[in-house]
């Protein structure tokens, strides 16, 4: 009989760590065995003689239900002449011996039981079609599983995890602003000049696609690149400005720069999001550039959203972003920024400087309403919509400056804010304002419920029919792009002219 001394027994110990660290996998260890085996011709009862092994002890190990020993390893690895170690690589399994784990991993899940469903043995003679039949419905199965998990809760933690990210880094990117360097070069940008349409025609050349404007683009996507004919098609209205396209198609062009593909969950999805948006930000608005003309507006104590927008003809919402990118690491300001639905709720924020958004059990903050006495509320309220309004906010936590500006789209009007905390309002215009009020939140107190003596006159008398957003009880869009109609995208690719 063939046994493992102890010192085999923790060379092989050893060995298993370093080949799979923290996993030993009966059903791996079972396949390869009974690979090895049958290679050599041997019956279970020829081995398990060999290695000192009953045939039906044996039989329990090569179905993996029953996890060996090291010692028992080590004897089945010298009847076979192998290395112990090779019974425990998962990358030596045959396509069918993986086709076999995967299922029976799948059967011994939880959640197979739960569906009620008969167990189904597969033996050597299962034909292959049909283990490939039984596995692909088994992925099918997992996949609409954690679609089903895909639920809002899913998309605000990863939104608070991303921002957690973002806050980390200041909001800044190296590595985005050297992509952003290559693709200005590659354009032939002249420096200090904002990107117009010639440069980006030779950025999209250059990186092999041509532009095509179309009037039957699906309307769930803002754009769609293809790479099999290289393409980039566009709707003939795109943009903030009419008539100009460049951030939407450097948004497009970026997810290609950056090596995007299908994301597998939405984490990936927004990660990818905000990354495009960065890089397209970072082209249209050159760190250098940016950087020395906020330097100059702060020298001059003279910073203004507006005049950044005007400089490199971008959106101001573009504009306030790229301003938030900069802001901590240039000009050592540390900001927040807040964009606002007309109803209150906050669709994007950040923040580096202390404020204190509202937020849910989870820290997500997108989908929260807003306190009515900051800026980015009160603007609405603001007689003749100005271009710039500026406002002081006292809350528990210190007093901010915010300049919010309003923005008209087909889904509502949105107020898009830039602040800081008090002692930092002196380097931006607007600053003299003499806007102040007082913020509590999130003391319930403060904005979320009504005056006491409206409550004392219209409680328990009025029924208000809610009219929440689709999204907040719906699962997220299914697919590898949420919110994306693939079938219609697939069609409409199919429509275009060789």
């Amino acid at each position: 009989m063939a046994v493992a001394s102890d010192a085999s027994a923790a060379a092989l110990a050893d060995a298993t760590a370093a080949i799979i660290p923290g996993v030993f996998d009966p059903l791996v260890i079972g396949r390869r065995i009974r690979f090895e085996r049958l290679q050599r011709g041997l019956r279970l009862e020829e081995l398990g003689a060999a290695a000192g092994r009953a045939a039906s002890g044996l039989s329990a190990i090569e179905n993996g239900l029953r996890a060996p020993t090291l010692a028992q390893i080590g004897a089945i690895a010298a009847a076979l002449r192998v290395a112990p170690q090779a019974l425990f690589d998962p990358r030596a399994l045959t396509p069918r011996d993986a086709l076999e784990i995967e299922w029976e991993r799948y059967q011994r899940d939880p959640s197979y039981a739960a569906r009620g469903l008969p167990k189904v043995k597969v033996t050597r003679t299962t034909p292959e079609e049909v283990l490939q039949a039984l596995v692909g419905l088994a992925r099918e199965l997992n996949r609409v599983r954690e679609e089903r998990v895909a639920t809002p809760e899913e998309a605000r933690r990863a939104n608070a995890a991303l921002r957690r990210e973002m806050r980390e880094q200041d909001d800044y990117f190296p590595d985005l602003e050297k992509a952003a360097i290559r693709l200005l070069e590659l354009a032939d940008h002249e420096p200090g000049q904002p990107m117009d349409q010639a440069d980006l025609a030779r950025l999209t050349a250059k990186l092999g696609f041509e532009l095509r404007f179309v009037d039957d683009l699906p309307q769930t996507a803002r754009s769609v690149l293809e790479t099999k004919r290289r393409r980039l098609y566009l709707p003939r209205q795109v943009g903030d400005v009419p008539g100009d396209h460049r951030s939407t198609v450097l948004q497009a062009l970026a997810s290609h720069v950056l090596g995007h593909t299908e994301p597998e969950d939405f984490k990936a999805f927004i990660r990818q999001r905000v990354e495009a948006n960065y890089l397209a930000g970072a082209v249209l608005m050159p760190e250098s550039a940016a950087v020395w003309m906020l330097g100059s507006a702060k020298a001059r104590r003279e910073i203004a959203i507006e005049d950044f927008r005007d400089a490199f003809t971008v959106s101001y919402e573009m504009a306030a972003h790229r301003f938030v990118n900069l802001a901590t690491k240039h000009l050592g300001i540390r900001v927040h920024f807040a964009k606002v639905h007309s109803s209150g709720v906050i669709h994007k924020s950040y923040e580096n400087d202390g404020v204190l958004f509202p937020t849910d059990p989870m820290g997500a903050i997108e989908g929260q309403f807003m306190c009515r006495y900051w800026a980015g509320r009160s603007v609405f309220e603001a007689a003749g919509s100005p271009e710039r309004y500026a406002q002081y906010t006292d809350t528990p936590v210190g007093s901010y400056w915010c300049t919010s500006h309003l923005k008209r789209t087909k889904d509502g009007v949105f107020s898009v804010s830039v602040g800081c905390r008090q002692e930092d309002a002196k380097w931006f215009l607007g600053r003299e304002t003499r806007a102040r009020l007082r913020s509590d939140c999130p003391d319930p107190s403060c904005c979320l419920m009504p005056p006491p003596e409206l409550a004392e006159e219209w409680q328990g008398v009025a029924l208000p029919a809610a009219r929440p957003h689709s999204s907040v009880l719906a699962a997220m869009p299914t697919g590898a792009f949420p919110g994306v109609d693939l079938t219609d995208v697939y069609e409409f690719l199919e429509r275009q002219e060789s």
